[in-house]
C-alpha cells in the first residue's frame, strides 16, 4: 500500500539537514506567506534553509519577519527541495530549468502537473499557507507567531480576506489558532487586503475608464503607459481584478496587463459554476476554478480580442451546459 505523500514530506522534512525552498515568480501573498510560513518553521528547529526566489519580494510583503531572508541564488548545497504554490515547474523561473528534480511539491492549484518525487496537491485547500499551517504541527514543528504571521497572510491574501466562495468554516478556525499563535490579523488585513498605494488607485482610473461589458463578461486593459503616468512600480494590475469582481451581474471579469518585456499578464475571476482555469490552460496558464491566470507574448490589443473571444465561447458552452443539467434533473 502507497503511503500518504504528507506522511513522505513529514518524514523528508525530519530528516534533512539541509533544504531548499522556491516558490513561483511574481509572487503573490500565498506564495511569500508559504515559503516563509515553512521557511522560518524549519529555521527555528535548527535545519538549515535557503528561501529563494527568481524575482523580487513584493513591497506589500516586506514587513514579515523573515522577508529579507529570501534570496535570488542558491547560494549552498542542499539536500532536500521543495517547491511551493506553483502548480508548473516552468513558474519557478531559472529554478525551474536549472534543477533536474524537485524532492517535494506542495500547492493547492488544481492544475498543478505533479512534477516532484513527492506531491502533496490539495485543491479544495483555500491556499498552499492552510496546506502548511495544517499539516506543520503533525510534521513535528512549532507555529512561531513569525510564522504563524506569515501562514494567516498568505489564507488571508488568497481568499481576499475570506471572502472567496470556496471557503470553509474549519478556514476560519485555523485562522483562529494561527492568531492564538501570535499572527496580528488586523495589521495583515490592513496591509495587504485593502490599503493601497496611491499609485495603485490612481493606474485603476485608466483601467476604469476602459471598463467593458458583453453577457456576463467584463474585461479592461492596462498599459505600460498607464503605469508610467500613475508612477505605479510594480508590473502587476494593483488588485484591480479583485475590484472588478463586486460588480453585479457579471460571472466573469478579465485584466489585461501589458508587461514592460513586451507580453501580456492576463487574469481571470469567475463566479461560482464556471471554470476559468480551463480557459486559462489554453493559454498555457492555469489556476482555480474562480481564479486563474496566463501570460503571453503580443500586441495587448490583438490577445486580448482573442482571449475575449475564447472566454466567451467557453462561458457560452457553460451556460449550455447548466440548462441540459437542469432539463434533465427535471425529467427525473
Amino acid at each position: 500500500m502507497s503511503r500518504h505523500p504528507r506522511t513522505l514530506i513529514g518524514e523528508a522534512l525530519q530528516d534533512s539537514e539541509r533544504l531548499l525552498l522556491v516558490t513561483h515568480i511574481r509572487p503573490d501573498g500565498d506564495a511569500i506567506g508559504s515559503l516563509l510560513g515553512l521557511g522560518l518553521a524549519l529555521l527555528e528547529a535548527g535545519k538549515s534553509v535557503q528561501m529563494v526566489l527568481d524575482d523580487h519580494v513584493p513591497v506589500q510583503f516586506q514587513h514579515l519577519a523573515g522577508s529579507e531572508m529570501i534570496q535570488r541564488t542558491i547560494q549552498a548545497d542542499f539536500e532536500l527541495a521543495i517547491a511551493l504554490d506553483c502548480s508548473d515547474r516552468s513558474r519557478l523561473g531559472r529554478f525551474g530549468q536549472e534543477l533536474d528534480m524537485w524532492n517535494i511539491n506542495i500547492d493547492h492549484h488544481v492544475t498543478n502537473t505533479g512534477y516532484a518525487q513527492i506531491n502533496l496537491i490539495e485543491p479544495e485547500a483555500v491556499a498552499t499557507a492552510e496546506i502548511i499551517a495544517t499539516n506543520l504541527e503533525g510534521w513535528g514543528f512549532k507555529i512561531s507567531k513569525a510564522v504563524a504571521n506569515a501562514l494567516l497572510m498568505g489564507i488571508l491574501t488568497d481568499t481576499i480576506g475570506f471572502r472567496t466562495y470556496n471557503m470553509r468554516s474549519s478556514v476560519l478556525r485555523l485562522a483562529a489558532e494561527l492568531m492564538d499563535s501570535g499572527a496580528n490579523l488586523p495589521e495583515l488585513y490592513a496591509r495587504n487586503v485593502y490599503q493601497k498605494p496611491f499609485e495603485a488607485v490612481k493606474m485603476w482610473g485608466s483601467g476604469l475608464s476602459r471598463l467593458q461589458r458583453r453577457d456576463g463578461i467584463i474585461w479592461t486593459v492596462l498599459t505600460n503607459q498607464d503605469r508610467q503616468m500613475a508612477g505605479y512600480a510594480g508590473k502587476d494590475d494593483a488588485d484591480m481584478i479583485n475590484l472588478l469582481t463586486a460588480i453585479e451581474d457579471v460571472k466573469i471579469s478579465i485584466v489585461f496587463v501589458e508587461q514592460p518585456n513586451g507580453k501580456v499578464k492576463i487574469s481571470w475571476r469567475a463566479i461560482p459554476g464556471v471554470d476559468v482555469s480551463q480557459v486559462a490552460s489554453e493559454f498555457g496558464g492555469g489556476g482555480h476554478p474562480a481564479a486563474a491566470g496566463a501570460e503571453l507574448s503580443g500586441d495587448i490589443q490583438n490577445l486580448s480580442e482573442i482571449v475575449l473571444e475564447k472566454t466567451y465561447l467557453h462561458l457560452k458552452e457553460n451556460q449550455k451546459h447548466s440548462e441540459n443539467s437542469k432539463e434533465h434533473r427535471v425529467r427525473l
